[in-house]
């Protein structure tokens, strides 16, 4: 399978950054779960900003312990300015020089793989956060934290759209309880960091980002339909369709990630992603219709035992301020993300799962 990121993306993100990204001249970053999907596009990021854009190059550490990279992350080579290491961050970590930024990127997302490592989910999110943390006090460094929308559960309809102060509705017994709860504890060692020692912490709650590098062993719903699609097969939904969610483009996301980095507010939470359209998974198919060109047909079923049930009906962030703290405005449409998406899933996908 190609594991290639499109270069016309990574170009997009960093000219949208524009003279902000000046910030990490001759910086030390430390990026955690970097060999993961988002990890993987911060480091051609730095690797562009480096080549085209810094006076003086960034180094970019990167810790991994390869337990969902898959396919894509598997490789561990290094390269000018980008040192590779194979560390599980539930462990403590000394680095031998200045850092920086620290970007906690490391975790198990995927409801399959958190469904399957459900205590190194909560570990990485618990453990590994509060030695980052420990890490970024100990260096005078910025510290962001990747939590997730998952956090708010499954939010009261009044609070759709959910802005950073909707509080959530969580249940601490349940599948999905190991990443739910793990990322809200993340968040609490973030804010008692920032409040009890001055650490400099940020955290980010992305909303259902997709773009070209995501595996079909993901097991996500935009993957999914992907792989069935390429192999002729009929889409599988689960549940009764009718769960909503906002879509993310990468491009989009990513620079939202790196305004946080730079210039988020210590102590503060962001949501990053597309407020609209909102659609539902039948909606999604409806759309791909038009956007494949092929006849699609789609089951109804069960959820499976390897993904856990008991998922959020609706998703869809308040944005409002990322808009007026960062400057942050998505400007890629459910479409053409979607035209992006599958165009780079017709060269890396076998299809049939």
């Amino acid at each position: 399978m190609s594991s290639h990121l499109p270069k016309s993306d990574i170009r997009e993100i960093v000219d949208r950054l524009g003279p902000v990204a000046g910030s990490f001249s001759g910086k030390t970053v430390l990026l955690t779960g970097g060999r993961g999907f988002l990890g993987r596009y911060f480091s051609e990021v730095f690797n562009r900003l480096n080549q085209s854009v810094l006076e003086k190059p960034a180094n970019l550490v990167i810790l991994d312990n390869l337990i969902t990279a898959g396919e894509a992350g598997q490789s561990m080579k290094g390269g000018e300015h980008v040192q590779l290491i194979r560390h599980d961050v539930i462990e403590p970590f000394e680095f031998d020089g200045p850092i920086d930024y620290v970007i906690h990127a490391a975790g198990i997302a995927s409801p399959f793989y958190y469904r399957a490592y459900p205590l190194e989910t909560l570990e990485v999110a618990i453990a590994g956060t509060r030695n980052m943390l420990q890490l970024a006090e100990d260096n005078g460094a910025r510290f962001t934290f990747f939590s997730s929308s998952e956090i708010y559960g499954d939010p009261d309809p009044k609070h759709v759209p959910m802005a950073e102060s909707y509080r959530g509705n969580v249940s601490c017994q349940g599948p999905r309880a190991c990443y739910d709860e793990s990322k809200r504890v993340g968040e609490t060692l973030c804010y008692i960091f920032h409040n009890m020692h001055g650490t400099e912490t940020n955290t980010i709650r992305p909303f259902n980002v997709f773009g070209p590098g995501m595996q079909e062993t993901d097991y996500r719903v935009l993957p999914n339909f992907a792989s069935r699609i390429k192999g002729g097969l009929p889409l599988n939904v689960y549940g009764s369709g009718n769960q909503t969610r906002t879509f993310c483009y990468i491009t989009d996301a990513m620079v939202g990630f790196l305004l946080v980095v730079l210039k988020g507010v210590p102590g503060e939470a962001y949501n990053i992603g597309n407020p609209e359209p909102e659609v539902s998974m039948i909606d999604l198919v409806e759309r791909l219709k038009g956007i494949v060109g092929e006849s699609i047909e789609y089951n109804l079923i069960e959820y499976p035992d390897s993904y856990p049930a008991d998922e959020p009906m609706r998703r869809s962030p308040d944005i409002r301020k990322a808009r007026l703290q960062l400057g942050f405005n998505p400007e890629v449409s459910l479409d053409e993300g979607l035209k992006r998406f599958f165009a780079w899933t017709d060269g890396a996908y076998t299809g049939g799962q």
